[in-house]
């Protein structure tokens, strides 16, 4: 099965993507020049890194003591990819850039992720870049930015530390002016930085010439020791190779050495390290110390990294997506092929007929319908944030401020509902081969090893769940929650006039309701661990209603265009939202119990207790 007819429904029937060439920044494009786009990146996939992905998985990244060793095949499709231009795809033509949207881009990226989610690490250096080109100086944004733009660079993003894991807080990497002159660097004030960073993936590599790091640090006080808390995080740009203001190396290697390789259950074909800043392997002018350039004001730099942080989460949630989809596709080929079993009668099961192929029994075709729900519905939603980014680029002052404001309510659903549950569409794969999907014979087993990173990827559950509830819902007086709310009534009310969707608009709109009654119930006594001892379950909650109201407005526009269900692909959306209403929204009821009652079982029993 393609993935590229769904592709074209959500972006050209649904998001409407081509009326984004009316705009003055895509006026040089087409529907021809996004299905350029679309060819290009669906060959390299299927060409370069669809064949490849066991033998990443199987071949992982070894570190010799002087580099890390990687498959030949990781070389050539990063290459292939670097050519493709997809790095700078939706950046300024004056930086090498196509001004592609980046609701094409992201549809493009798509492909790569369901061929080879381990082979590069391009959606951090396209993060990396786009931090710099919003938070770096001009002469950062040239040297760095743009060199990573090209692919001659890669770029890494390093916040956990081995003893701080996601609390950023307690960040004890240190960083001190280097000289009397360090303010006067035209690379940015020149720091020199000293600690350990853990789980950074793309840390170390010979894909390219070199490797620019995002590094969370803390610059001390007058009396030399850190401030606590996140306040006094500062950003810094680290490179592994230095460079002069031409972006040329000078042949002095920086004070960053690779402490070793982490080796994960999945994405085994990226690099993730451990590195080690400032120990004095690779002395700088004789001292140790990694030299770093501040980027932005002192002890901003968490503030910085969230722009970098925000496109990372939602570059997780398209891979956790793409992931999904994966094995939804391999699971569905598999139940039209595989002979398994008879049809029981009114007499029985009679052993004389012949088998019937799997997909003919009701289970699996509930196991498929549920992959097929979970997955093209988290990648309409994945979609559908990348519109808004379109949208607050290059809208009209106030549209692009609403789509401001969804990004900010929708990030946290975007990066943690498909991953989780695209990886349950990963686990239903496996379980429709059998025993088969446990082997190695098949390939949905890796495909479900490398999702379930994707849980812990950019924000465990828990620390999405607590933005959701203690940040998102309430910021700015809740006018993004209000606005969303907006949206999917809106929806509602254009569905209640089609008759087969009346009843889902129903349910959704009922769902809503508890939702927000739900938010104000956890916020009721005003105390945070009261509101937040729930928060995952209020978010799996929220997340289920997004997914019910992006499945509505995908199933009413497939009707508008085929009202008669003539189509194979319309009686598939349609089926695939009717299975999310009956089977999907009706778990919130269950979830959102214990929010309203601000429930205390997980948070008061006693240590001793467990």
């Amino acid at each position: 099965m393609s993935l590229r007819p769904t592709l074209d429904f959500l972006l050209y029937d649904w998001l409407q993507a081509e009326s984004l060439n009316q705009r003055e920044r895509f006026a040089d494009h087409s529907r021809e020049t996004f299905d350029a786009v679309l060819d290009t990146c669906e060959r390299i996939a299927r060409e370069k890194y669809a064949p490849n992905n066991r033998i990443v998985d199987t071949q992982e990244p070894q570190f010799d003591g002087d580099k890390v060793i990687l498959p030949q095949a990781t070389h050539e499709a990063h290459k292939a990819f670097v050519e493709s231009g997809m790095l700078s795809a939706a950046q300024d033509y004056d930086i090498g850039g196509m001004q592609l949207p980046y609701t094409v881009q992201a549809a493009a990226n798509s492909f790569f992720a369901m061929a080879s989610v381990s082979i590069g690490s391009n959606m951090l250096t396209s993060g990396n870049a786009n931090l710099l080109m919003v938070h770096g100086t001009p002469m950062q944004q040239e040297v760095f930015a743009k060199n990573e733009f090209s692919g001659r660079w890669a770029g890494t993003m390093c916040l956990s530390e081995p003893q701080a894991g996601s609390s950023l807080s307690d960040v004890a990497t240190r960083a001190v002016p280097d000289g009397p002159d360090f303010q006067d660097d035209p690379l940015g004030p020149r720091y020199r930085l000293t600690g350990n960073k853990m789980w950074i993936s793309a840390g170390d590599h010979e894909l390219t010439e070199n490797i620019v790091h995002i590094v969370l640090a803390k610059i001390p006080d007058e009396n030399g020791k850190l401030v606590p808390g996140t306040r006094g995080i500062s950003l810094f740009i680290v490179p592994k190779k230095l460079v002069d203001t031409e972006g040329r190396l000078t042949g002095q290697r920086n004070d960053v050495a690779l402490a070793g390789l982490n080796h994960k259950l999945g994405w085994r074909g990226t690099t993730n390290t451990l590195l080690n800043f400032g120990e004095g392997k690779f002395p700088v002018d004789g001292r140790a110390g990694a030299v770093g350039y501040l980027v932005g004001a002192p002890g901003k730099g968490l503030h910085c990294m969230f722009h970098m942080m925000n496109e990372a989460r939602i570059g997780v949630g398209t891979a956790a997506t793409m992931l999904g989809m994966a094995g939804y596709y391999a699971s569905l080929d598999y139940a039209k092929n595989r002979p398994q079993g008879r049809p029981a009668g009114p007499a029985g099961k009679d052993a004389a007929r012949p088998q019937v192929r799997i997909i003919e029994h009701a289970d699996v075709r509930r196991m498929l319908l549920a992959q097929k729900s979970y997955c093209e519905g988290a990648l309409a939603l994945e979609l559908y944030c990348a519109r808004l980014v379109d949208e607050q680029k290059t809208g009209e002052p106030q549209a692009a401020d609403e789509a401001r404001l969804l990004l900010e309510v929708l990030t946290p659903i975007a990066k943690s509902w498909p991953s989780e549950w695209c990886l349950e569409a990963n686990s239903l794969a496996i379980q429709v081969h059998g025993g088969y999907g446990y082997t190695r014979d098949f390939p949905v087993e890796q495909y479900w090893r490398d999702n379930r990173l994707n849980m812990i990827h950019e924000g465990t559950h828990g620390i999405q769940a607590a933005d959701l509830l203690g940040r998102k819902v309430l910021m700015e007086d809740g006018r993004g929650l209000q606005l969303l709310a907006g949206r999917i009534t809106g929806t509602a009310d254009r569905a209640a006039a089609v008759p087969s969707l009346a009843g889902h608009a129903r349910a959704l709109g009922e769902a809503l309701q508890r939702v927000g009654s739900a938010t104000r119930a956890a916020w009721s006594t005003g105390n945070p661990q009261e509101a937040l001892a729930n928060a995952v379950p209020y978010m799996q909650a929220f997340g289920h209603l997004v997914l019910a109201w992006i499945w509505l407005d995908v199933a009413d526009r497939a009707l508008q265009a085929d009202p008669a269900k003539a189509q194979p692909a319309t009686m598939g959306r349609v089926g695939a939202a009717d299975y999310f209403f009956h089977y999907e929204l009706p778990k919130i009821d269950a979830w959102l119990q214990v929010v309203e009652r601000r429930d205390p079982t997980c948070a008061a029993l006693p240590e001793e207790a467990f």
